[in-house]
């Protein structure tokens, strides 16, 4: 199952890359006996509309349009909040289900348009606070390294 995490705006260089990289590199070695990978990472700059709704839109828009018809979990602080089992178990469920490719999408300053949030297969979130996208990323890739982890009895993962 091909993952992919989908976002607004460009991750720089900096700890918060290095620590993504890192939780990245570990999933793709973790996840390989789960039949999980690549993870492919795409960055979307975001749009310069002058106003939030037409921002979230364009941004929606060429999300949808990179990910296309992959199962699309959007990131949003509205959204189901999973402990780390529950993810573990989804994204078995996933792969039981045979799809193909699983998409992650991290959305803008603004948040998720109404296109994404009408084709998000799953909205999930990590808590009703606001945090930037470059921890969300980290904290994605975290949490995907730590479901692969509980997957295969792996001891990182500990109750």
């Amino acid at each position: 199952m091909r993952l992919i995490i989908a976002a607004i705006g460009k991750l720089k260089a900096g700890p918060e890359r290095e620590l993504f990289e890192r939780y990245r590199e570990r999933l793709t070695a973790t996840g390989r006996a789960l039949g999980w990978g690549p993870v492919d990472i795409i960055e979307i700059p975001e749009s310069r509309a002058p106003d939030a709704a037409t921002r979230k839109s364009q941004e929606a828009e060429r999300l949808l349009a990179k990910v296309g018809t992959a199962v699309k979990v959007i990131l949003d602080e509205n959204g189901r909040e999973l402990t780390s089992q529950a993810f573990a178990d989804y994204l078995r469920a996933q792969r039981q289900a045979g799809t193909g490719t699983l998409a992650f999408l991290i959305g803008g300053p603004d948040g998720h348009g109404q296109a994404m949030h009408s084709s998000a297969d799953l909205k999930m979130s990590f808590g009703k606070m606001t945090l930037p996208h470059m921890l969300v990323r980290v904290l994605l890739a975290e949490q995907l390294y730590r479901a692969a982890t509980i997957l295969t009895g792996h001891p990182y993962h500990r109750n």
